[in-house]
């Protein structure tokens, strides 16, 4: 590798990262600001919306809090809220539509899945605004299969995404119509397997010879998209590059130096060349591999096509996310796949989870959160793989009943209130002194923002028993509550 960067200043960034994982009663969302705004203070009797989830209580509408003047008594647990300090724009939040997830929405008759499309992306529902594409099959489709099967085919002669034609695009465009706004990004597998050492879909690595010719597959995939009128506005080179997950489903490795490479070398001239305004998200892995991506975007080449990095939450901590907006705060970062396990017993209700995971995401930096495969059934199929994963939402295979997941439950209190073009601003935790009382407020996750009409929006989760803190806002502060094992979202303006 060329492209390195000097161990000082690696250490450096592993410390100036660690910011971002502030201690409970610290301060949240830590680093670079993305500027100071003026912004108006409540009045005092100004009223603040409440939704909870909590028990048998699905994002419902709770009482109202108020704002009053602040008295100078301290000792209450609290959240210190300070809009001038803006970071991030929010692009929206969403799911992953897989072939499974299209081939399970498409089980649904017309008029169900017209509503079930109402609820999950019309803009005043759930508002889903971001969307994950497959480029060929991944684990959760209904078979393996790439645009381009068979013998070695340079030429591409045989390119064809008939396959996607059943029910992939008519999903994709019918969500679109629900949601005009619908930003969608897309993500390969694999090759075909005659690009690869191994001859298969299934795990191995590319051939870097075929970089052209892939290139040209991934140019067509795009072009062909749009002809269909589903225009992909992002991709990104190859989910999760840093495993084959032991050929047991379509992957492919991709090293450093490929990657490096096929983007800067092939990919990201071509869609220049080819007039494609298509964004290129590089990783699309798990945050441990931070330092790849420091150390990759050294390459002034590579960042003249590469705006941002795609990250996974199964290993590592979202704080190492914020390392590399630290070394490259130009860079975008998006949150692109993390779901539920449908044989977990908290599918349904682990909110909690899901809600902590989501602050954290935004806190460290990301525009965007996409959940993975929208829809599944109850057996968390179609799946070619490995993983029991489940869906947003569940759809039975025979009954077509509709189950909603505890992420789903989480996703309300976000995608619900936060529009796109939101800007996250500072959220401090500050933790009772009281000598006679144990502080309840240090398990809290927290996220602010401001939407772009003015309405400022907090997002709180509270996994521990039921308990009141202030919000407090400049000279104002409101007493709330937070019910035990709880999501609230809170919105005045």
């Amino acid at each position: 590798m060329t492209h390195e960067t000097s161990r000082r200043k690696f250490l450096g960034l592993s410390a100036l990262g660690l910011a971002a994982a502030a201690a409970p009663g610290e301060l949240v969302g830590q680093g670079v600001a993305a500027g100071r705004s003026a912004t108006k203070t409540p009045g005092a009797n100004a009223e603040i919306s409440v939704w909870v989830t909590s028990g048998e209580e699905r994002f419902a509408v709770a009482p109202k809090a108020a704002w009053r003047t602040a008295s100078p008594a301290a000792g209450s647990d609290q959240i210190r809220l300070s809009p001038g300090t803006k970071f991030q724009e929010v692009l929206g939040f969403g799911g992953a539509f897989t072939d499974a997830a299209c081939y399970t929405f498409n089980r649904l008759s017309p008029g169900a899945r017209e509503q079930l499309f109402h609820e999950l992306f019309h803009p005043s529902e759930m508002a889903l605004s971001t969307g994950r594409v497959c480029v060929g099959s991944s684990d959760y489709s209904t078979k393996l299969y790439s645009y381009d099967d068979g013998e070695a085919d340079p030429d591409l002669t045989r390119f064809s995404i008939e396959h996607d034609r059943e029910y992939i695009l008519p999903m994709l465009r019918e969500a679109r119509k629900v949601n005009p706004d619908l930003f969608l990004f897309s993500s390969p597998w694999s090759p075909p397997g005659w690009m690869k050492f191994n001859g298969t879909m299934l795990g191995g690595s590319m051939r870097n010879y075929h970089f052209p010719v892939y290139a040209k597959y991934y140019l067509k995939f795009l072009q062909a998209y749009a002809a269909e009128g589903v225009a992909v506005q992002a991709l990104t080179t190859q989910n999760e590059l840093d495993t084959d997950q032991d050929g047991r489903m379509p992957a492919c490795i991709w090293p450093q130096e490929y990657e490096i490479q096929f983007l800067r070398d092939h990919l990201g001239p071509l869609l220049e060349s080819s007039g494609m305004a298509t964004k290129i998200w590089i990783l699309d892995h798990n945050y441990n591999l931070w330092g790849r991506v420091v150390d990759s975007l050294e390459d002034a080449k590579l960042r003249k096509f590469v705006n941002a990095v795609a990250w996974h939450g199964y290993y590592g901590t979202a704080d190492m996310m914020s390392k590399v907006h630290d070394a490259f705060p130009e860079t975008e970062m998006h949150w692109t796949e993390g779901g539920p396990d449908y044989t977990d017993a908290g599918y349904l209700t682990d909110w909690c989870k899901w809600g902590g995971t989501f602050s954290d995401v935004l806190n460290n930096w990301c525009h965007s959160i996409t959940a993975w495969n929208l829809a599944l059934d109850e057996q968390g199929r179609p799946n070619i793989g490995p993983f029991p994963c489940g869906g947003v939402v569940t759809i039975g295979s025979k009954t077509k009943e509709i189950t909603r997941s505890g992420q789903y439950w989480a996703f309300a209190h976000y995608s619900r209130v936060i529009r796109r073009g939101a800007r996250r601003f500072l959220s401090q935790s500050q933790n009772s002194q009281s000598q006679n009382s144990q502080s309840q407020a240090a398990d809290l996750r927290h996220v602010a923002v401001e939407n772009p009409d003015g309405q400022q929006v907090l997002v709180v989760t509270n996994p521990g028993p039921a308990r009141t803190l202030d919000l407090r806002l400049a000279n104002m502060v409101a007493t709330v509550s937070l019910k035990p094992n709880s999501v609230t979202t809170f919105a005045w303006r």
